[in-house]
């Protein structure tokens, strides 16, 4: 790649970036300029930024290097990822998926000692994210979402309980995806390469992470127990409004299955997406509106960041050569934050000559800081689209979900480097 290029990637991405926490110019411009308000509001969007950003570059390398060399950069990206949190979004955000899971939480609510709106909550914050070791992290993410936003978001929450509640979501997710090897995105890219199974995830990172989700959880739950014990009754939300049959619910969660066992082929949960999109047109009366147009957002913003993340290349991984653990470790924290956690631990493996505690500084910082930011981790942008709704002005600021995510961060570096 001609440096002049990637050095041109680089400033659209600070742009992007820079794009990211400055949305709200964009919706005040909207009323401003009213005669270009779509263009602003659409502007104003948080999941368009890496998405026009993206499109900016490809358009550049087009006036520069010509179509072949726009269209080879594009043919050589793996937009993998993008088209599967998109497909489990949906398939997760479906009625009777949603009903089975609010079912098993108020279940386990129901065993717990104390009122079942705090039960429910601690659960959403808690158990979803470990369930996403096993589901995966977008579908543990869309759950979560949809569940709190259905019993707690739609209830006029405080401001600063929805900021509150926003943080701790993003980093339990981020590291509450560490039991396995296939289900957080920074873990996948490196698994295979250096060997690590299961069994390796769940004692090197696993009941850390548990460890972390439960502190984190259980902080919020009780500092913010009197205004969740005044929200209306749980039972009341959309998702438990009607019963679905056990054979429909059965079929979804055949699908989810299917699509998570083959996250890693394209041809096929695409294929099993479609069927399932059949299945819910053969049995409307079972569903609700699919989240199609949440999960096209959420996708249009993944694939921007991998075309906008493949041009950082040249100066995120010298970055990550030749320093202390603990250093990485921090470096990996901080440089999540404004990259995704799943292309710094990517870059990372590329890295020749990694000791065993470096590769563990390197992952465990990048799911560290999953939570900081909305790009920090593929998961975060399928939650900011199912709760920006319920904010005020119907957005989320990028800097009040920074400060909202520092003290559940600061819990799990605590987690991963002292115990």
């Amino acid at each position: 790649m001609d440096p002049s290029i990637e050095i041109i990637g680089a400033i659209l991405f600070a742009v992007a970036l820079i794009h990211t926490f400055s949305t709200k110019f964009f919706a005040q411009l909207a009323h401003l300029q009213p005669r270009h308000a779509g263009l602003w509001h659409l502007l104003g969007e948080v999941e368009v930024v890496f998405g026009f950003w993206a499109f900016i570059l490809i358009a550049t390398l087009f006036v520069l290097s010509g179509k072949d060399a726009a269209l080879g950069y594009l043919d050589d990206r793996d937009f993998t990822e993008p088209m599967f949190v998109f497909v489990i979004m949906v398939i997760a955000g479906s009625r009777p998926i949603l009903q089975a899971v609010l079912a098993l939480v108020g279940a386990a609510a129901r065993l717990m000692p104390f009122p079942k709106t705090l039960a429910v909550y601690f659960l959403c914050l808690s158990a979803v994210p470990i369930l996403g070791s096993f589901i995966t992290e977008p579908a543990a993410m869309t759950l979560a979402a949809m569940l709190l936003r259905d019993a707690y978001f739609s209830n006029h929450l405080s401001t600063r309980l929805q900021y509150a509640t926003l943080g701790v979501l993003f980093v339990n997710i981020s590291i509450g995806g560490t039991f396995t090897n296939f289900a957080a995105p920074p873990v996948l890219m490196v698994a295979a390469k250096w060997e690590w199974d299961t069994a390796f995830m769940i004692v090197n990172f696993g009941w850390k992470a548990a460890i972390a989700v439960l502190i984190n959880a259980t902080t919020i739950t009780w500092l913010f127990r009197r205004e969740l014990m005044a929200q209306v009754r749980i039972e009341t939300s959309r998702a438990s409004a009607q019963t679905v049959p056990p054979a429909v619910t059965t079929v979804h969660l055949l699908f989810l299955l299917g699509v998570v066992v083959f996250s890693h082929y394209p041809v096929v949960f695409m294929g099993l997406f479609l069927f399932f999109l059949g299945f819910t047109e053969a049995y409307q009366r079972h569903q609700d509106r699919l989240i199609l147009r949440e999960g096209l957002l959420v996708a249009f913003f993944l694939a921007g960041l991998v075309t906008l993340g493949a041009m950082q290349k040249w100066w995120l991984q010298p970055a990550l050569s030749g320093v202390d653990d603990t250093v990485l470790f921090f470096l990996a924290v901080a440089l999540t934050a404004i990259t995704d956690n799943a292309a710094l631990t990517y870059l990372g493996s590329l890295v020749e000559g990694l000791t065993l505690e470096s590769k563990y500084a390197l992952v465990a910082g990048a799911v560290t800081g999953g939570g900081l930011t909305v790009i920090a981790n593929a998961p975060n942008p399928a939650g900011f689209s199912i709760l920006k709704g319920n904010f005020r002005d119907g957005t989320i600021s990028p800097l009040g979900l920074l400060v909202a995510a520092l003290a559940p961060t600061c819990v799990a570096i605590f987690a991963f480097q002292a115990l």
